[in-house]
């Protein structure tokens, strides 16, 4: 006759202070609640959040990450519980007791906690690694993106490649420092290698359109084609008032000319 498993015979007092022994020795973020309130938090993880245990427990588990992910993280917690899976690893922000954004993983499985079934939650810090990654996009992005000297008081800035919200933020304050001082005139922004254009991507080019009038240069956008300048002109009408050319070739030579 087969018995019952070993850890079932022990009392549940017994098997949840064998549990919190085990949990104090991680070195990771460990929370265990139900019904969304905290039930246990290991000491790693109470000094992670920088709040006294007795503060954390009991509160509730989904107001430590911001309003705008709260719905999706109680549907993740809620279908974890209700088909008693591991929920997949996720990505996310949380907030610590002193307001800081921390980004974290977080990975969760089903539990029982004493006798009660509850969830387990291990949150992992990756605030170092993802800053790590932001700063070597930004690198990437400055190399990739020169401004580059083509004749005197004329530059070409060639865009290659998907312009997401990142990219973008980070063009918009590197372009500005590598123009200044450098007493150009013209500044060519050749989006000839970009396919595709969205509002975030004419809102770039208004943003840097108005930023380099402001420095005294006169940007001249090229390298739309045709399928682009329809969804440019259907993204914004007031498009057309930005200054455009089909080449950086034709913008050159046009160019040359006025500066004579």
């Amino acid at each position: 006759m087969v018995g019952k498993p070993a850890d079932s015979r022990i009392p549940s007092k017994e098997r949840e202070e064998m549990y919190r022994q085990i949990v104090e020795c991680s070195y990771e973020t460990t929370i265990i609640h139900a019904d969304h309130k905290v039930l246990y938090i290991n000491e790693p993880g109470a000094a992670f959040l920088g709040a006294p245990k007795e503060e954390i427990i009991g509160a509730n588990v989904i107001e430590i990450f911001p309003v705008s992910i709260r719905e999706s993280i109680a549907k993740r917690i809620q279908r974890v519980a209700g088909e008693n899976e591991v929920g997949e690893l996720l990505e996310a922000v949380l907030f610590k007791a002193d307001g800081t954004l921390a980004d974290v993983e977080l990975y969760c499985h089903p539990t029982t906690f004493g006798d009660r079934p509850a969830i387990q939650s291990i949150v992992r810090d990756v605030s170092e690694r993802k800053a790590a990654e932001k700063r070597l996009r930004k690198s990437v992005i400055e190399v990739g993106t020169p401004v580059v000297p083509v004749s005197e008081g004329i530059s070409v800035v060639p865009f290659v490649g998907d312009m997401d919200e990142m990219r973008i933020a980070h063009l918009l304050e590197m372009i500005p420092k590598q123009v200044q001082g450098k007493q150009l005139n013209y500044l060519i922004l050749d989006f000839s290698g970009i396919y595709t254009i969205d509002d975030t991507v004419v809102d770039f080019m208004y943003k840097i359109d108005s930023t380099l009038k402001l420095l005294g240069v006169s940007p001249v956008c090229t390298g739309l084609r045709p399928e682009m300048a329809k969804k440019a002109v259907e993204a914004c009408d007031g498009i057309a008032s930005l200054r455009t050319m089909a080449t950086v070739k034709q913008a050159l030579s046009r160019l040359a000319t006025e500066g004579q």
